[in-house]
């Protein structure tokens, strides 16, 4: 199924209201979003991170952090203004995608943090493209659910998150098995403290499944 990425961009609090939330948009499969579309999607769902720097108090808005990986995803979990590390999974494909949605359902969480790979000058790797490719897949099966996806740069994020764990004094042997739950850590923390500053959101193009972005997900419904 067709999707798109759209690249929200810092809202400049020296233009009108109607300008503040243009965006830079990226096709995908030939398709694409006009400004108009782009608007209503960070008025009427920002991320959380927006929704917490303009509420401080805001305690809503669960979120999953993902870092992919060839054989390990780290998962972590966002709950107010704590961000710990959840758990690894060794799967792949399908197995995978339903793993974290199940994890999200337990989870109560409304949105989904993956990390993009970049190289030290912010330029896209083969690596970035395999992971916009499972995003996107993803995307479409978390908005079944009411469920938003959106990429974060995660460059250098693993190491970040090797210095954590030993500053944290966690042994050799623990850290080789939870290292990527802890970069998925690493993005989420990044999301939060860049205010959800050049992430894109990963959006499917059937209209039926953007309807229930806006929606959210649905309240005291077993799937």
């Amino acid at each position: 199924m067709a999707i798109q990425f759209i690249a929200l961009k810092p809202l400049n609090p020296l233009l009108p209201p109607q300008c503040k939330n243009s965006v830079s948009q990226r096709r995908g499969s030939q398709l694409s979003v006009s400004a108009a579309e782009s608007v209503a999607w960070e008025l009427r769902i920002p991320p959380n991170a927006v929704r917490r720097k303009r509420d401080p108090s805001w305690r809503g808005g669960f979120s999953l952090g993902v870092d992919l990986g060839l054989s390990r995803t780290g998962v972590a979990i966002s709950k107010g203004f704590t961000v710990r590390p959840l758990t690894v999974l060794e799967l792949r494909g399908q197995k995978l995608e339903l793993r974290l949605l199940d994890l999200a359902e337990k989870q109560e969480v409304d949105e989904f943090i993956i990390g993009l790979p970049k190289s030290r000058d912010g330029k896209e790797t083969e690596q970035s493209n395999k992971v916009r490719s499972v995003a996107g897949r993803f995307a479409v099966r978390a908005a079944e659910r009411g469920w938003r996806v959106y990429l974060q740069d995660e460059h250098g994020t693993s190491s970040e998150a090797l210095e954590h764990m030993i500053a944290q004094g966690v042994s050799k042997s623990v850290r080789d098995g939870k290292l990527d739950a802890y970069a998925a850590m690493k993005v989420l923390e990044r999301y939060f403290s860049e205010e959800g500053k050049g992430i894109e959101v990963v959006v499917p193009k059937q209209l039926e499944l953007q309807n229930k972005l806006r929606e959210g997900p649905p309240k005291d419904l077993d799937f």
